[in-house]
């Protein structure tokens, strides 16, 4: 039996267990992917303080976000199609983070429904969302989660257009997947995925099948779909979904000082540094990159978020001293749930909060609040 360690050996195992076009899915980003790569190198560049001769009793990964209690200052980011990469997928992982103490967001565009996965979910459910054009179902989107006791709304803005991704159109992504020779050669390689999804009924997209007036199937959803993200989304929408939510707002998507401040004088209690994993405008900056400008302008103000590259506890830790006052994390949470379900996000989740609280112990800080950029090496990190 395989011993699990690190992040990368649950990607080995998810690669293996998910058919080849969810895995590309996840494993993926726009274009030449030159983005998404630096997401993950960037980190690796920055150096850490070795301290010693210090007491490191008493350690505590725990801190709050925007105002909620977490058990370390990570949360599970909204990924589209987790229920495709484990049945049942969103339920599995929103379970596994209310168990862990941390908070888990779901996507718009997710298998499971709100419903679903708040009978799983507990007090730190999140709900992302992505703004259309069919505004009446907009409204419904937004009071389904009020009513599924959701405790913030995210809301991405760096997609009303889709970025370019090669993979998924050469693998035909759809949900769930066409019976074609070549899908179902590679689905057949994959006997435990299989059969996860004959045992449950949810392959589809379970926010919007059912919930949209024409679109009963998949072949009604698909040109739905490719018709009905916004491109004319912008901060007057942000303000009209602020009053019509009326709870804890976070802007996800954020990349330039400018539009940082934008978000300050929208009223939203948090905004998220991010490039959508890569997936959006290849050639933009890596989160961590773009992180300290914008804390450094607006973190007086906003609390500042962060996704892209976390792959190990002491990314968290490098995120953190650089302002960040809470990291995301999709793909690393992906990869468990496709190696193992449930577990597998469990696993995750313990992988990364052990490399923080050692990484936080060797640096000479017992406290998050005890991490700054004193705990990084000069030279080594963008300011």
């Amino acid at each position: 039996m395989t011993v699990i360690t690190t992040i990368e050996d649950l990607r080995v195992l998810a690669e293996k267990r998910v058919p080849r076009m969810f895995y590309d899915y996840a494993d993926s980003g726009s274009w030449t992917e030159s983005t998404y790569r630096a997401n993950q190198s960037d980190f690796q560049k920055i150096k850490l303080r070795q301290r010693v001769a210090v007491n490191m009793e008493g350690r505590s990964t725990a801190t709050t976000m925007i105002g909620q209690n977490v058990a370390m200052p990570v949360a599970i980011a909204p990924t589209g199609l987790t229920g495709m990469q484990h049945a049942d997928g969103e339920i599995l992982a929103a379970r596994a983070a209310q168990k862990f103490g941390v908070p888990f967001t779901l996507s718009t565009m997710s298998i499971c429904s709100i419903e679903d996965v708040a009978k799983h979910a507990g007090e730190g459910f999140w709900f992302q969302l992505y703004v259309m054009k069919d505004r009446p179902f907009i409204e419904r989107l937004i009071d389904r989660a009020k009513a599924a006791n959701c405790s913030a709304l995210v809301l991405t803005l760096d997609l009303q257009i889709l970025g370019q991704r090669h993979k998924d159109l050469k693998n035909g992504l759809s949900a769930p997947p066409k019976l074609t020779l070549a899908n179902m050669f590679n689905i057949a390689t994959k006997p435990r995925w299989a059969l996860g999804m004959l045992g449950t009924p949810r392959r589809q997209f379970g926010n919007i099948v059912g919930h949209v007036s024409g679109v009963a199937d998949m072949s009604s959803l698909s040109s739905w779909t490719a018709s009905q993200f916004d491109p004319c989304l912008n901060w007057g929408d942000v303000e009209w979904i602020q009053k019509r939510w009326g709870g804890k707002l976070i802007l996800k998507g954020i990349q330039d000082v400018e539009d940082a401040k934008l978000a300050v004088q929208s009223g939203a209690d948090a905004l998220i540094v991010s490039n959508h994993g890569g997936r959006q405008l290849d050639g933009a900056q890596s989160s961590i990159e773009a992180l300290p400008a914008i804390v450094s302008e607006v973190g007086h103000q906003i609390e500042v978020h962060m996704d892209g590259g976390i792959r190990s506890g002491q990314d968290v830790v490098k995120a953190y001293a650089l302002g960040a006052k809470g990291v995301y994390i999709g793909r690393s949470m992906l990869y468990g749930l496709g190696a193992m379900g449930e577990e597998g996000v469990t696993k995750a989740l313990e992988i990364i909060h052990k490399e923080l609280d050692l990484t936080m112990a060797f640096c000479g800080r017992m406290q998050m609040d005890k991490v700054d950029k004193s705990i990084l090496l000069p030279g080594t990190f963008p300011v």
